[in-house]
């Protein structure tokens, strides 16, 4: 949806509202064109992108002040839009490198890591921004940034985070020429400690993963 549909004429560009309505809606579009898989070589450093200027967003509604809707109960949005098919395209796409290792919360004193997928958290995160967008979409700016930001907090923040970190992981290992773990047989629904995450590790050399991925090392 362009801007011209997204907002009303007689909205200021420079609002607040505006401007996190539009980078949720770009990162929304743009998410979704990667997972279409036109241009695969070029889809980690693409998304890397794409999540970081999105958590500049999420970071402006973390820093603002609390926001409250104008009505006390929230309004049915309607049905979810699926995003099964996200989540699978980017599965297929990532296969290699979707399964990561993350820490869920850094203040938790000797916590596990635990197995997570790039693609599960990029659907996690459409769905999230999506609601906030219906809202948005039906003039109900208030409960659109109360939610985006009750769930920056919440949820699509942290997921967004985690995922970012794998990425920019993922493209420094490349880039720096070194050997990237593969965190083989390891799934998302399993309960594994570090030391079994530490054993499920194999190697995989770069050359098998960069050039599909659009990571080819600038080292010759």
């Amino acid at each position: 949806m362009s801007d011209a549909t997204l907002h009303s004429v007689t909205q200021d560009p420079d609002d607040f509202a505006v401007q996190i309505a539009d980078s949720i809606e770009s990162f929304i579009v743009a998410t979704t064109e990667v997972a279409k898989g036109d241009e695969p070589d070029s889809a980690v450093p693409f998304l890397l992108l794409e999540i970081s200027q999105l958590l500049l967003a999420g970071g402006r509604l973390g820093a603002h002040e609390d926001i409250v809707p104008d009505e006390r109960y929230e309004p049915d949005t309607g049905p979810e839009p699926d995003v099964d098919e996200l989540r699978e395209r980017f599965a297929v796409m990532l296969e290699p490198v979707d399964v990561f290792s993350e820490v869920f919360d850094p203040y938790e004193p000797r916590k596990a890591p635990v197995p997570a997928r790039i693609s599960d958290n990029l659907a996690d995160i459409v769905t999230d921004l999506r609601h906030g967008l219906a809202h948005y979409r039906a003039g109900r700016t208030s409960e659109a940034l109360w939610w985006w930001q009750f769930s920056y907090f919440s949820n699509w923040g942290p997921t967004a985070s985690a995922t970012l970190r794998a990425l920019q992981s993922l493209v420094a290992h490349v880039r720096l020429d070194q050997p990237l773990a593969e965190l083989d047989g390891l799934d998302t629904d399993e309960d594994l400690t570090e030391d079994d995450l530490a054993e499920a590790a194999g190697r995989v050399m770069l050359e098998e993963i960069a050039t599909p991925l659009g990571l080819r090392s600038l080292k010759k």
